[in-house]
């Protein structure tokens, strides 16, 4: 075969697979479109049947459901969109629902959000994650690291169900699992609470001394008394047999700049 022929016979067969996949997604729109009349009865009748989806619209097109309309809380909004795709045959959901609820000003919302969660994640694993927030408009962004995932879902859930908050954007990273980073976990907790400066720190599970390791690196988040409690702190971590190195992290603050203090 020539090396025209050959040309010729590659474009001939890509024009042919170019036709297959768009005869296929041809078919496969029209086939979603046929259920968009069932799909779009089903998930109206799912959102009447909660009173706080009152004002959530829904229409749909070749099995794609958008949601419009307004609700009071953040997490309503997550709901509607879940209670939308267990409609059956729903090919997914375009979420636009506004959140329409109390309007509270940046630094208050922020500053109760910061409470919240400091008051919730109390115990074992809290020493282990750190979460920093921010809010703009009425959007937050919360970032950090949680070692099993646990911490993330409980901070993710109080954020949504704050009135005041119009969005969030979650940039939380899960620490690898590893056992020999759970080595360091614990070394280093026992170092620095058992350290006579720095055992007051434990007494306040909401104030910890927040200990994140990712592959044999720590990194230490938090706020501490004074700069002699930071650099006691550092010192002790970097004496953790098998830590590589230490970021310290943590945050003088006086007392009477901490909340509820």
């Amino acid at each position: 075969m020539t090396v025209a022929k050959k040309g010729l016979w590659n474009t001939v067969a890509s024009l042919w697979a170019v036709g297959l996949l768009s005869a296929t997604l041809a078919a496969q729109s029209n086939s979603a479109a046929r259920y968009d009349n069932q799909i779009q009865t089903a998930v109206t009748q799912r959102l009447a049947a909660n009173k706080q989806f009152s004002d959530v619209k829904s229409s749909v097109e070749d099995g794609i459901v958008t949601l419009t309309g307004t609700v009071d809380l953040y997490q309503r909004k997550l709901q509607a969109a879940k209670v939308a795709r267990k409609a059956a045959r729903v090919q997914g959901v375009r979420n636009l629902v506004t959140v329409a609820g109390p309007s509270v000003p940046d630094e208050q919302l922020e500053q109760k959000l910061a409470k919240k969660l400091r008051y919730v994640r109390v115990g074992y694993d809290n020493t282990f994650d750190y979460f920093a927030i921010g809010v703009k408009n009425g959007v937050v962004t919360v970032e950090g690291q949680d070692r099993t995932g646990v911490g993330r879902d409980e901070a993710l859930a109080d954020i949504a169900n704050m009135p005041g908050v119009k969005d969030l954007v979650s940039n939380i990273s899960l620490e690898p699992t590893s056992n020999f980073d759970d080595g360091i976990r614990l070394r280093t907790a026992r170092a620095i609470y058992r350290d006579s400066v720095l055992s007051k720190y434990a007494t306040d599970p909401a104030h910890p001394i927040r200990i994140i390791v990712v592959n044999g690196h720590v990194t230490l988040y938090g706020s501490v008394d004074n700069n002699m409690d930071k650099q006691v702190a550092g010192i002790r971590a970097n004496q953790v047999f098998g830590a590589f190195t230490v970021d310290n992290q943590l945050v003088v603050e006086s007392k009477s700049s901490q909340p509820g203090m």
